[in-house]
């Protein structure tokens, strides 16, 4: 989303992580996905960068452009809350719905234990869409698409119990991303790079292309 939103374009390689190609070890041995490489000059393969945090990615998309505002350029203290938000659903939220996750999964006794200790979080959440249509202010922001997979999963542990849960302002926000055409667009699945070699062209040029079909 962060790269579409941007307006970059990049080559995707989609893996699966059962079967990490070297070619990817070599440039990023901790194997964890995504990754972005960069590289200097077309063609010279000694000489790049690797970006290996999906948030880091995100910013330096954002900062090679940003049409929608996303980072609040006219409001530059707002990116430090902003990140502060990323960090508390990325190690403290994550945390406790990994264990949601895996009561459920595994029957546990402590399920709505987990549960409520992520409520507290999404009772912080609900409180600021209150406030206003997005997590940050009237506009969409970092945060919004950031902590989108963190909510998405919360959601889908105990479909019914979230269904009925009282916080409508995060359902209304959850349901606007799911329901985009730009979330449609980032969740297709592509060709996987090992099966054949073949890199797929992602991001700017093929969302115009799309926007004008």
């Amino acid at each position: 989303m962060g790269l579409i939103l941007a307006k970059q374009t990049v080559r995707l390689r989609a893996i699966v992580l059962k079967d990490k190609p070297k070619e990817m070890l070599q440039v990023s041995p901790k194997g964890t996905v995504p990754i972005l490489v960069l590289k200097s000059r077309p063609r010279d393969d000694n000489n790049y960068r690797v970006i290996e945090e999906s948030l880091e990615i995100m910013l330096w998309a954002l900062k090679q452009n940003d049409p929608s505002n996303l980072l609040y350029s006219d409001q530059p203290e707002m990116l430090t809350e902003m990140l502060s938000w990323i960090k508390l659903f990325d190690s403290e939220f994550k945390t406790s719905l990994e264990k949601y996750k895996s009561a459920k999964r595994y029957h546990e006794t402590n399920k709505v234990e987990h549960r409520q200790h992520c409520e507290k979080y999404i009772g912080q959440l609900e409180q600021k869409l209150n406030q206003h249509q997005f997590v940050m202010g009237g506009q969409l922001s970092l945060v919004d698409y950031a902590i989108l997979p963190f909510i998405r999963q919360f959601s889908r542990v105990e479909r019914p119990w979230y269904r009925s849960s009282p916080y409508p302002k995060l359902k209304h926000w959850l349901t606007a991303h799911l329901e985009s055409p730009l979330f449609s667009q980032v969740m297709v699945k592509h060709p996987l790079w090992l099966e054949n070699n073949e890199e797929v062209l992602f991001g700017a040029r093929k969302s115009e292309l799309l926007s004008k079909q």
